[in-house]
């Protein structure tokens, strides 16, 4: 594709077909890659919204390595690719081997939902200690709150809306939570069918931006290895 048509038409590609993003899987590892954009805030926002969406996942005691892999597995949920064309341990693997790059990103995160009282850790015989979340209604809404806003707009639209005046005077729009369980429940479908649908587009992009060659040497390559992590 990039001798019929360019830079250009992998960009349209990505942008049209695809979720904006082209990635090229026979760069190396060792080539360069430019970061595009890095807002501090933003980062901010989307590691709070992560934190938040896998605390509402995970039971009510967990460890550290279990809060990350929940993290990481967002990325994943509902991802077709994952069926047929992806190492079924692969999560396992990106937590094992990045674990000192998730903590001083999330500590944070843990630190501030220690103090409002939405994590406690307790040290045990293990070298990570134990982190228990508490299950009630207002840690959910505060969990919830915390989450990107086109998911609690259709958790919204699934479960019910009340408009809560703030300390501030401002009202807003309070999702309707019956328990910690139904909002992770329509959470995980929200997230479950927009990735599914990334997913899909952003496949059908990549092997149109690839060239049926290059797609399918590489289409082979990660189903062997799939199907290897499935024996």
């Amino acid at each position: 594709m990039v001798l019929l048509g360019g830079a250009r038409l992998i960009t349209d590609i990505a942008d049209e077909i695809g979720v904006g993003v082209h990635f090229n899987p026979f760069v190396s590892w060792n080539d360069k890659v430019h970061l595009l954009l890095d807002n501090h805030n933003v980062n901010l926002v989307n590691l709070r919204a992560a934190m938040s969406a896998a605390v509402l996942l995970l039971p009510s005691k967990f460890i550290e390595e279990e809060l990350y892999a929940k993290i990481c597995s967002l990325s994943y949920m509902g991802d077709l690719r994952m069926l047929l064309a992806e190492d079924r341990n692969k999560v396992k693997k990106i937590v094992l081997g990045q674990f000192e790059l998730f903590r001083p990103m999330y500590k944070p995160f843990i630190e501030e939902y220690e103090t409002k009282e939405l994590l406690r850790r307790s040290l045990s015989g293990n070298t990570q200690p134990i982190i228990s979340q508490d299950g009630g209604l207002l840690a959910a809404q505060s969990l919830v709150s915390s989450l990107p806003p086109m998911v609690r707009s259709q958790m919204g639209m699934k479960l019910g809306e009340n408009k809560v005046l703030c300390d501030s005077g401002q009202v807003i729009q309070e999702i309707v939570i019956g328990s910690k369980d139904e909002a992770a429940k329509c959470m995980q479908t929200i997230l479950r069918r927009k990735v599914m649908v990334s997913s899909a587009r952003q496949a059908v992009s990549g092997l149109l931006a690839a060239g049926g060659i290059n797609a399918t040497r590489y289409l082979g390559a990660k189903m062997s290895k799939a199907w290897k992590s499935w024996r």
